[in-house]
């Protein structure tokens, strides 16, 4: 049997995702008496394609359902994707201005038509993305938040929160972004802080030739103000008792009320009430029965109630207010002022407290038995850290505003009677007022926020609220592997929204992944220019390295620093497993029945490499049951590339050769290598699956697919303790051999002289044993043997538990050359050693400089000494030859 030269994941991923697909392998079973195993995947939003933080969420989902699937799990991956109402409208309200086109051209119809032409084409780059990652997912579930069926669980849901008095529409303040022309969620707000000004305006009391001044970073609003507040405990304004204040520029009398809301230490400690662009002075003024004035309109312009101003922008009108206060002398000065200033986290644009007519879910009820599930460990959270920041969120938790005036969404399921004012909240579209029996009816006209539906995604895609197979059987789901930023958006949600409806919590486990940053640790974004493309990257590493990178640096609440570097070298790593396999294959012919064998004829090296492999397994399956991808990663990395291809084969190419092993030996060897190649590909298959596939297909199988074999489980009495430790020693013997040569600079292709001192006689007899080892690993001409040592001239020296060692150096370097390049070479370490140690000693450094970089300085440092130390070393072997004897 024979593989193409190098390996070329372009010819083998497409090929074995259509194979995979064709055999069903992927499908979950309802029916099956196999235990099951189920997973929603977090649906990307239908705005364009995924991004590489998709890659990382979905490489670790499918890395867990492959490992499952494998154990022999029934695992359902149920995929699907998110209308995600504000982001979707807003991009394709973008994608229309390209022609011209604003949605109030279509009317609500025709744009909605508009949108669900984009959903198709971003899920079809999605699902072709999420396919080229080889996302092992049950595409015959494949659910959309907009699709009928959750259309119906949204409603219901809805409607069963009304009636319950859990949703209720009123007038509040909401975070209202004039861009998008809604109000969004306190989760939607992004606060950035920014350089300001603080006005103080001089407001007139009414009687008196007095004033009093306010500070105000949107002296704008001072158009709605309907009062002026002060801290009953606050004695220097007890002069205003019964007193109101002039408006300036409106000339509207106001009262001066008294409030414990009130910030002494805010600007002069007197504020202004503005109770419909402010969400405590909302409060405040319905404590105390104050009008609400809007001045804004839902554009941010000045509507009617700004008088003069009306029409202008709210910064327009600002510029032109604060020049007319200060032409009347009201205002008495402006002082720069940084303050946090929120803005819309999807278009970027500063929102506005405004009061709006809305509708709001009564959170706490529901966040109390969330928050129970938790406490009760009927959840688990991992990192448990987040376990803290949840407790503190669910407590201090505000009704939630699920309503949006958008027309891309779920059209709340409310009816209002034209003729009796009646409000109609059901499932299904009623055909009249079921007060007034009027058919004047119509809905009305916002869309529930997106998270709405997505908190009912675990239920709902299980054919929630009808009583299915699926639901029965793959509810509560067992895994959530999802990104931290979401964990108030979505994930509490769920728990709510589960605990609410199904009586049982939606996932009994949370992974929260990281994030990616880039390379130096910056946040990733088209305008730095540092965004990796997952499809060119897949196309130009393949899938695999793609995935294995992600894997190997998902370490458990840290976020990634990502380069396409790693990339490159972990597509070195699917090379060296196809070299690996294409040495074994060559080494086969198509036709040969490879033999069974006995224990006795294992040698020493295949009861290593079998106790091992054994051993490799076991850390492998708990560092998955544990999500330490990275561990589990960095495992098989090592052992692969080092273990099995540096030492195994290497060792195992003598008993391949006709002229150094018997028939039986050649085939036993044979057999062994074919056995452990096979089970270490199904070992790495959750991580790399189309490079495994390829190489399992090619060797002896049963099965379908590797998919769909059995994963490798830890088998106690396979440890080989003897085995370990003699081989153990035999490598580290060669390791020293090897470090010898590096820091002595000989070249790879010079064979050496190599002297052993071994005074033990069972380890000298066992290393004479094994010495063809030695010889071909350590690149050795000749190899001598003895209790002691001989005496020997210029010789580079090391010394290994049990034996030590000797290289004489004369013939294989030039000396000379070599002590000036070994003195340019610690004169360059002692540089850096003199820098690094006044960085890490400077107590500035110490205090503000994050933990991680503070310990790889300090161990940068450790690291130098110990080469330095070497080094020195080697130098005073050349410089002094003549004594080394």
């Amino acid at each position: 049997m024979e593989l193409s030269k190098s390996y070329d994941p372009k010819k083998v991923e497409e090929k074995w995702y259509a194979y995979w697909l064709e055999n069903s392998l992927f499908q979950a079973d309802a029916n099956s008496a196999r235990k099951p195993f189920s997973i929603v995947i977090p649906p990307p939003n239908v705005t364009g394609a995924l991004h590489i933080g998709h890659a990382l969420n979905n490489t670790l989902q499918d890395i867990i359902v492959r490992w499952k699937r494998m154990q022999g799990y029934d695992t359902l991956w149920l995929p699907g994707t998110d209308h995600a109402g504000i982001t979707t409208q807003n991009v394709v309200e973008k994608h229309l201005a390209t022609k011209d086109l604003h949605r109030s051209n279509l009317g609500r119809e025709e744009f909605e038509k508009e949108v669900w032409r984009w959903k198709e084409k971003s899920e079809k780059v999605i699902i072709h993305q999420l396919q080229k990652l080889g996302a092992s997912l049950d595409w015959s579930r494949k659910r959309f938040t907009l699709d009928e069926g959750l259309s119906r669980a949204v409603r219901r849901v809805f409607v069963e929160l009304y009636k319950e008095g859990l949703i209720y529409r009123d007038k509040y303040i909401v975070n209202w972004c004039p861009r998008c022309k809604s109000a969004i969620s306190d989760l939607e707000v992004d606060h950035v802080d920014m350089p300001g000004k603080l006005y103080y305006i001089k407001y007139p009391i009414i009687g008196t030739d007095k004033y009093v001044v306010i500070a105000t970073t949107r002296p704008e609003t001072m158009l709605g103000d309907t009062a002026l507040a002060v801290h009953p405990k606050d004695k220097g304004f007890a002069w205003l008792d019964g007193k109101k204040a002039l408006l300036p520029l409106v000339s509207r009398e106001i009262p001066i009320i008294k409030d414990t809301y009130v910030d002494r230490e805010f600007g002069t400690g007197i504020m202004k009430v503005t109770p419909a662009h402010d969400p405590l002075d909302f409060q405040a003024g319905l404590r105390h029965n104050l009008p609400q004035i809007l001045v804004f309109d839902e554009e941010g312009r000045m509507n009617e109630n700004a008088g003069k101003f009306k029409g202008l922008d709210r910064y327009h009108c600002r510029e032109e207010l604060v020049k007319e206060l200060k032409e009347k002398g009201y205002l008495l000065k402006m002082e720069d002022y940084r303050h946090s200033v929120g803005h819309c986290d999807r278009c970027r644009t500063v929102v506005e407290p405004y009061l709006s007519t809305q509708w709001f879910v009564r959170i706490k009820p529901l966040a109390e038995e969330a928050l129970e599930v938790v406490k009760k460990g009927k959840i688990k959270f991992i990192p448990s850290s987040w376990t803290k920041t949840y407790y503190e969120w669910m407590t201090n938790i505000h009704d939630w505003c699920i309503s949006r005036q958008l027309w891309w969404g779920h059209r709340i399921p409310v009816w209002h009677c034209s003729d009796c004012k009646e409000i109609i909240v059901e499932v299904e579209e009623p055909k009249q007022c079921n007060k007034c029996s009027s058919s004047r009816i119509y809905q009305d006209e916002d869309v529930l926020d997106t998270w709405f539906s997505s908190a009912l995604w675990p239920f709902s895609t299980l054919g929630w609220p009808e009583k299915t197979r699926d639901l029965e059987r793959y509810y509560p789901t067992t895994l959530l592997i999802t990104g931290f930023d979401i964990l108030f958006f979505w994930v509490a949600r769920m728990i709510m929204m589960g605990t609410k409806f199904m009586k049982a919590v939606p996932f009994r486990t949370v992974y929260f992944n990281g994030l990616i940053r880039d390379e130096h640790g910056d946040k990733m974004s088209k305008s730095k220019g540092n965004v990796i493309d997952l499809l060119e990257v897949i196309d130009k590493y393949g899938a695999d390295a793609v995935r294995f990178t992600l894997a190997v640096m998902a370490a458990p609440g840290v976020d990634i620093p990502l380069s396409e570097g790693r990339m490159a070298g972990y597509r070195a790593f699917t090379n060296k497993l196809w070299n690996a396999t294409r040495f074994v294959m060559l080494n086969i012919s198509p036709e040969e029945d490879l033999t069974s064998y006995t224990k006795s004829e294992l040698t020493l090296i295949d009861r290593w490499m079998k106790s091992r492999l054994n051993t490799i397994v076991n850390e492998v399956n708990q560092n998955l049951e544990k999500f330490r991808f990275h561990e589990a990663s960095h495992t098989l990395y090592h052992f692969i590339w080092h273990e099995f291809c540096d030492w195994y084969i290497e060792m195992t190419k003598p008993h391949l050769s006709p002229d150094q092993a018997s028939e039986r030996r050649r085939q036993v060897a044979k057999a062994l290598l074919v056995e452990i190649l096979e089970e270490l590909v199904r070992l790495t298959h959750p991580f790399m699956p189309f490079i495994t596939e390829e190489i399992w297909q090619k060797l002896p199988h049963k099965g379908p697919s590797i998919a769909a074999a059995e994963y490798p489980a830890y088998k106690p009495d396979a440890h080989d303790e003897e085995a370990e430790q003699k081989l153990g020693a035999l490598m580290e013997l060669v390791t020293k051999v090897r470090n010898i040569r590096a820091e002595m600079n000989i070249p790879p292709s010079r064979l050496i002289d190599l002297y052993l001192g071994i005074k033990d006689n069972l380890i000298r007899e066992f290393i004479e044993e094994h010495k063809v080892h030695i010889i071909n690993l350590a690149r050795v001409k000749s190899l001598h043997i003895a209790p002691v040592l001989p005496p020997i001239e210029g010789c580079a020296r090391g010394v290994v538990p049990h034996a030590e060692i000797a290289i004489p150096l004369a013939g294989l370097i030039d000396f000379e050359v070599e002590r000036q390049r070994l003195q340019k070479e610690i004169a360059r370490i002692n540089e850096d050693l003199v820098a690094l140690r006044k960085k890490i000693n400077r107590k500035e450094f110490l205090t503000k400089a994050p933990p991680e970089v503070v310990a790889d300085n300090q161990e940068r440092y450790r690291s130098l000494g110990e080469r330095l130390a070497k080094m020195t070393d080697s130098l005073r072997i050349l410089s002094n030859p003549e004594k080394e004897d």
